[in-house]
């Protein structure tokens, strides 16, 4: 079958068909070479906000319910094959209105009688971990079952594992899709920028926004708008190691904090792993169209008003940018059989890193049935 799109979505896809059997050929321009520089996968920070997540039904909840099953059981699985992926437990979100302070509050009890861990944390307990978290924070919601992943590192696992597995890949864009009418599925044709030409019973589209300019040649309206978004990677003068002693030992992380924090719409992520054991990931900004704006990178150096002493004096160490695809007049991602053997799995926006285990499944799922229920 052809796959096009080798984010961190369209190689989870991959991944799983291979597993479950299915030759795969994933089509992607940057497949041998460095990523596009607006490159979704690439902005994202991958934290998994999955019991945490605000609604406690529909569609958006059971999927990040079975990627939150699934991440281990991958992980797992990679690492047996000896391609580690760095992943840190714990993700603490704080409060910075009486209105969100009230909404943890209804969530951390309505997941308690779920049975599910989330604790509230008052301002005064915030206030003794070190580096010093922002002062105006009312209180916090701590998810010990949430936590982050590397996404660099866990596209090149999945790629690794699949080519381990007999993945063929094709390393062009894809300019033009065409109905065959041969094979049960109906049949697809494949037009590669460089004149390739292939075909296959089953085509997945896993290409974000490049997604709406390939189905409209087809007939299909499925709007996508990039959303761009800047991070930065710092180096702080001393470690996230104090403030911890108040934790029971089995979830004191190494490296600091009680993993990941959310302030204001913006993760700052500690990286322990990386050199010095003093680095740390800020970001992303949420900025509509394709054009980084220099004064939401200046809030995102300040932590979105933090005003925190330490976090001035911290070193850039690098910043990247990348565009999150979001669906113009649906919700976020879109799952989709559109025709026999027209697959799309795309526009997750900002949940790229959580879904794709569980789109993974849907899509093979759906390859194994045969239709588009």
């Amino acid at each position: 079958m052809l796959l096009v799109g080798a984010g961190l979505v369209g190689l989870a896809c991959a991944w799983q068909l291979q597993r479950r059997g299915h030759p795969v050929l994933l089509v992607d321009p940057a497949i041998d070479g460095p990523p596009a520089v607006d490159a979704g996968s690439w902005a994202a920070l991958g934290v998994l906000m999955a019991q945490v997540f605000h609604r406690s039904s529909g569609r958006g909840w059971r999927l990040r319910q079975r990627s939150h099953a699934l991440w281990p059981q991958w992980l797992a699985a990679l690492e047996a094959e000896g391609h580690g992926v760095a992943r840190r437990a714990g993700l603490l979100l704080l409060a910075s209105s009486a209105d969100e302070l009230a909404r943890q509050q209804r969530l951390a009890a309505e997941r308690q009688r779920r049975g599910v861990p989330l604790d509230l944390w008052s301002a005064e307990r915030l206030q003794g971990l070190r580096p010093q978290l922002p002062a105006a924070a009312l209180g916090g919601l701590h998810s010990p079952s949430d936590g982050q992943l590397d996404p660099g590192q866990a596209m090149a696992a999945l790629l690794a594992s699949a080519r381990a597995g007999g993945l063929n890949v094709l390393s062009e864009a894809a300019c033009r899709l065409e109905r065959t009418g041969h094979g049960a599925g109906g049949g697809w044709r494949l037009i590669g920028s460089t004149g390739s030409r292939v075909e296959a019973p089953w085509l997945v589209l896993c290409a974000g926004v490049a997604t709406a300019a390939l189905l409209e040649r087809l007939g299909h309206s499925l709007p996508m708008e990039p959303v761009l978004g800047q991070a930065l990677e710092l180096e702080l003068e001393d470690g996230l190691e104090e403030g911890l002693d108040s934790l029971p030992a089995w979830s004191r992380p190494p490296g600091g904090w009680p993993g990941a924090v959310l302030w204001r719409g913006i993760n700052l992520v500690p990286r322990p792993d990386l050199p010095g054991g003093r680095r740390c990931w800020l970001g992303a900004t949420l900025e509509p169209g394709h054009l980084a704006d220099p004064a939401a990178l200046r809030d995102l150096r300040g932590w979105a008003g933090a005003d925190l002493g330490w976090l001035s004096r911290a070193t850039v160490i690098r910043a990247w940018q990348g565009q999150r695809c979001r669906p113009c007049r649906q919700p976020a991602p879109v799952l989709e059989v559109l025709e026999p053997g027209l697959v799309v799995a795309s526009g997750h926006y900002r949940n790229g890193v959580l879904l794709a285990p569980a789109t993974a499944e849907w899509v093979a799922e759906r390859i194994a049935a045969g239709r588009g229920a």
